[in-house]
């Protein structure tokens, strides 16, 4: 008898946790799934618009300086004019350090999504990745007390979540 009770203790408590982390988190859960679908595209001008850019900076700068200096990959001079060095989405002057670019940017809002997905362990967003990593984590593990473990809806349950590991374990290693 005290066995039964216990394991409906830890069922009503797995059950109360995950109703209470799935309220707070949803807002996170939110964002998570608006950027993640943004950086599915991120390769595409999805929702993004043109931002054009005129900055002075330091003359003579390699391709790589200046990549790294106004933030964008893949920069290759394609020809010149006098001090002017021509490259696919602007210019620059070796001699001034005069630069006019644009840039395919999303939204303001949608850009800070989406750092939340690009964070690293520095960033200042590193440890509500973390938590919200753990938080999702635990709702893998509780969602099995959500049934009874001899009921049916458990045992389908059962099998739809090995499915979904299977397919997912496929298309992570079978690409």
């Amino acid at each position: 008898m005290e066995s039964k009770k216990k394991k409906q203790n830890v069922k009503a408590t797995m059950r109360i946790l995950h109703r209470y982390l799935g309220y707070f988190t949803a807002g996170i859960m939110a964002v998570y799934a608006i950027s993640g679908v943004l950086l599915i595209y991120r390769d595409t001008n999805f929702l993004k618009k043109e931002n054009k850019y005129e900055v002075v900076l330091r003359p003579s700068l390699t391709e790589k300086e200046l990549a790294k200096e106004i933030k964008m990959r893949n920069v290759e001079f394609k020809g010149s004019e006098g001090d002017l060095r021509k490259f696919e989405q602007g210019t620059y002057n070796v001699k001034t350090g005069e630069a006019k670019y644009s840039k395919m940017q999303l939204p303001y809002v949608l850009e800070k999504f989406n750092e939340l997905h690009k964070s690293t362990s520095k960033h200042r967003y590193a440890s509500l990745n973390t938590l919200f990593g753990l938080v999702l984590f635990f709702f893998v593990i509780s969602s099995f007390w959500m049934f009874n473990f001899k009921s049916k809806a458990f045992r389908r349950g059962m099998i739809y979540a090995g499915i979904g590991f299977v397919l997912s374990l496929i298309m992570v290693f079978f690409q």
